[in-house]
């Protein structure tokens, strides 16, 4: 481990291989630090915090503090960050509450300064936060979703995954996956097309979700009557089906 002089590092912490802390970090002990880790200046590691590998985290930043949630009453709870995801400065990422145990952010992500992940969020594998992303607590966000630089999330909203989130608008309700989300309220504005086309998806499969979605957010259409002309019009590919799942166990409604 590189140890800067002026660090502050519990005996009870557990630092992993070829770590790097700089000047005036903290870390509490209860805290579990992948090999490869570079933690900069003035970095606070709360205990609870569980690190993996080859993650850097930039000057400020404030990880694994307790959730701001009147309800938590000092239980035991934890942070998990995935291997090779990137902290920029003073981002703020919280532990979870009783209600689920534990944030849990996934790997190769990255949280760009001042981005906010609040008690009991789920983000998944390649997720991009802009700049101040702020996000109540209990918020879902699926793999390789970006979300747009000063962007709120309400609590216990869903953004599904390969979605893109314009920037400075607010989620109020759950973003369906593969989508691109903006406006005032916010609403559906296409398929993330080329989101997808850089990912390795058909053409095929992008034009199918393109007629699913024209249907599925049709005005002119009610919920059954496009439901109707999906069954009839729309091939059943994993894509779909999976769209159709994520609107069925929608609790706050969908964008649209």
């Amino acid at each position: 481990m590189d140890q800067h002089p002026s660090a502050i590092i519990s005996n009870k912490a557990e630092i992993g291989e070829n770590v790097k802390i700089g000047a005036y970090s903290v870390i509490e002990g209860d805290v579990i630090i992948g090999d490869g880790c570079v933690i900069d200046t003035c970095v606070s590691i709360k205990s609870g915090t569980r690190l993996g590998k080859n993650i850097k985290i930039f000057h400020g930043a404030a990880v694994g503090g307790p959730p701001q949630d009147l309800k938590y009453a000092g239980e035991k709870t934890e942070l998990y960050v995935g291997d090779n995801t990137i902290i920029r400065e003073f981002v703020t990422l919280n532990r979870g509450t009783v209600a689920h145990g534990r944030t849990e952010i996934g790997s190769d992500c990255l949280l760009m300064a001042y981005s906010h992940v609040a008690h009991d969020c789920i983000i998944g594998d390649n997720v991009v936060m802009a700049n101040s992303v702020q996000m109540g607590g209990h918020v879902q966000i699926g793999d390789w979703a970006m979300i747009g630089g000063v962007s709120v999330i309400h609590q216990f909203c869903r953004v599904g995954e390969h979605i893109m989130v314009g920037g400075a608008f607010r989620v109020t309700r759950d973003a369906m996956p593969f989508t691109m989300v903006a406006g005032y309220p916010a609403k559906y504005m296409g398929v993330n097309a080329i989101g997808l086309k850089r990912r390795g998806f058909s053409n095929t499969t992008i034009n199918t979700l393109k007629t699913f979605f024209r249907f599925l957010t049709s005005k002119k259409l009610t919920t059954a009557q496009a439901m109707e002309r999906i069954a009839q019009e729309v091939e059943e590919i994993p894509e779909v089906l999976r769209v159709l799942d994520f609107v069925q166990k929608s609790k706050r409604g969908v964008i649209r």
